[in-house]
């Protein structure tokens, strides 16, 4: 039996309207790096991965002002794509009416640094676990990885481990981790977190930060046995980056599908 591939993952990452790549670590900053602005709107990538089938793209909203181009997203391909920020139980249930097929969800359920599991327990009641990406984002801490909520700006107590994710998968279909601290740098992936994360099996799980280049891809497929879906950003021609094409990934996915069903 052919093992499953790990699968690229598009992204429409949204800040003040615009379709951006941004340097993680620096998004609170005055100063924030950005690598990428484009002149095309939310939509237009929306309808590309829509064409090319793939499948689970994450739209992004990366602090406010961004709701209008999210859903001009969702509106290209309704079902097509899940989305995140700022995702609350308030408004959760409206953005999968909006044609998300999931929420991803972060900040909402922690109070302060602590994750709170009355918040997990009715979210998950409120929008169906089955709708429901957990989004655990973390930096470097003491020797291993904690969450990391607010746009990755505020570190909290609680340490990405397979015991959370054991855990937590009740309440979710799938989990996305960004390793924050790499992300938008295009200086490789955190390949000691790509391994922690590859021994989970119970769910779905999308690794996001640093990947730039193909060797990253191939890597991260053989370190998960194709466990471990792959977001690119700032590395992909698409937004204008030189590690990787676009095209190439797009061909990816449909060999990693027809291999499967083989």
């Amino acid at each position: 039996m052919t093992r499953p591939k790990s699968r690229f993952r598009p992204c429409i990452d949204l800040h003040h309207g615009k379709v951006k790549q941004i340097v993680g670590s620096t998004i609170e900053q005055p100063d924030f790096q950005e690598n990428f602005v484009s002149e095309k709107p939310a939509q237009w990538y929306a309808a590309k991965f829509r064409d090319d089938e793939l499948v689970g793209g994450h739209v992004i909203m990366l602090g406010p002002g961004n709701a209008d181009a999210a859903r001009s997203a969702l509106s290209q391909w309704p079902g097509g794509l899940q989305v995140g920020g700022g995702i609350t139980i308030e408004n959760g249930q409206s953005w999968i009416e909006a044609g998300a097929s999931h929420v991803i969800v972060t900040s909402w359920l922690f109070d302060g640094p602590t994750l709170d599991w009355e918040r997990v327990r009715s979210f998950a009641k409120e929008v169906g676990s089955s709708r429901i990406v957990i989004d655990l984002s973390c930096r470097r801490a003491e020797g291993g990885w904690r969450v990391a909520t607010n746009r990755w700006q505020t570190v909290t107590d609680v340490n990405v481990s397979i015991e959370l994710l054991e855990r937590l998968a009740p309440y979710c279909s799938e989990f996305l981790v960004h390793a924050a601290d790499v992300e938008g740098k295009c200086d490789g992936v955190d390949r000691e977190l790509v391994e922690l994360l590859s021994g989970f099996e119970n769910r779905k799980l999308t690794y996001a930060g640093g990947v730039a280049c193909m060797d990253d891809l191939l890597q991260i497929d053989s370190a998960s046995q194709g466990r471990l879906d792959v977001t690119v950003g700032s590395a992909l021609d698409l937004f204008g980056g030189f590690g990787l094409r676009y095209s190439d990934l797009v061909k990816w996915n449909r060999e990693a599908a027809a291999s499967e069903e083989v």
